[in-house]
């Protein structure tokens, strides 16, 4: 993977990092089927109006909106409203990670290589530590629905790496289109036509300015910026070099939401953290390549088309 394109992976984590607590304003206000449906009509409306739909089959587009918007952010905001606090909640979802490995190496047939085996299990490691750590922090029921979230994650990764769509942003604006519906139906029924009432026709109020605030954040720099430039680096290389990268995301949550709310890290924590951004990268760094004909020592980085045939060619190519 090109240095480039590690640190954009990285600015990622940061953009997302910080939408944990951007997401808990916005839930102080707006009920958790409603904010999702909300957050993805703002984006959809104009992308239908003004931006070329992707040029890959409907069906797999509808695939990446149900794991990407509807599960991921359905079951997220359930699990933040359950009770789930907002830094323990960005170190739950990226159980994604692994589960994006296991599924593309089911799915697509990517292979796995021992270098980014043992980075993923280092990476897990360090997360297993903060949640054992932080286990009291929150009931089973909302770290059941953070795991689902996570387990959508992963599905709309594999999803977005299989449509290989020619403009990657497009495909990150155009898949937004399908989460609202189900988003507005659920709210109906299970919030009721009076919580959402009184939500939006308060959404202008001085009270709801930091929900208004968080949900100007999830739209612009968590959607447009993060799913942007994710699903760039996902269209060109295996979901397995992309996907530990998201691990990085709960240390910029747990440090964010310690600011944001007093959730203080502890040295455990901080640690483990460390233990996290090491075993990202180690699962990102790439074997060098010896040219043919040079001399032992002189090596070589692979571009990103060699990285990413790497993983696509060990099995069926992804269509």
């Amino acid at each position: 993977m090109a240095v480039r394109d590690r640190l954009l992976a990285v600015v990622v984590a940061v953009v997302w990092g910080l939408n944990f607590p951007a997401t808990a304003l916005a839930l102080d206000h707006f009920p958790p089927f409603l904010l999702a449906a909300v957050r993805f009509s703002l984006l959809a409306i104009p992308t239908v109006l003004l931006v070329p739909r992707p040029r890959i089959p409907f069906h797999r587009l509808v695939l990446v909106g149900v794991g990407l918007g509807i599960l991921q952010f359905g079951f997220l905001y359930l699990g933040i409203v359950a009770g789930m606090p907002s830094g323990l909640a960005s170190l739950v979802l990226q159980a994604s990670a692994p589960f994006t490995v296991l599924i593309a190496g089911v799915w697509l047939r990517e292979r796995v290589t021992r270098r980014q085996g043992i980075g993923i299990a280092i990476a897990v490691l360090g997360l297993a530590a903060i949640a054992v750590h932080r286990s009291q922090a929150a009931a089973l029921l909302p770290v059941v629905l953070t795991l689902c979230g996570a387990l959508g994650w992963a599905l709309g990764n594999v999803a977005t790496r299989r449509a290989q769509a020619p403009n990657p942003f497009h495909l990150t604006l155009w898949w937004s289109i399908v989460p609202p519906i189900p988003m507005f139906v659920a709210s109906f029924v299970f919030e009721g036509p009076a919580r959402i009432g009184t939500a939006l026709g308060t959404a202008f109020t001085a009270s709801a300015l930091p929900a208004d605030l968080g949900l100007l954040y999830i739209v612009v720099l968590a959607s447009l910026v993060g799913y942007g430039i994710w699903t760039n680096l996902l269209s060109r290389y295996p979901s397995s070099i992309v996907a530990p990268f998201s691990m990085l995301v709960p240390v910029v949550g747990v440090l964010a939401s310690w600011l944001a709310f007093g959730e203080v890290p502890d040295a455990v924590e901080v640690v483990a953290g460390v233990v996290v951004v090491g075993g990202v990268l180690v699962a990102s760094l790439t074997r060098r390549a010896r040219p043919a004909g040079a001399e032992p020592g002189l090596q070589s980085e692979p571009g990103p088309a060699l990285s990413a045939g790497a993983g696509a060619g060990a099995g069926a190519a992804p269509r």
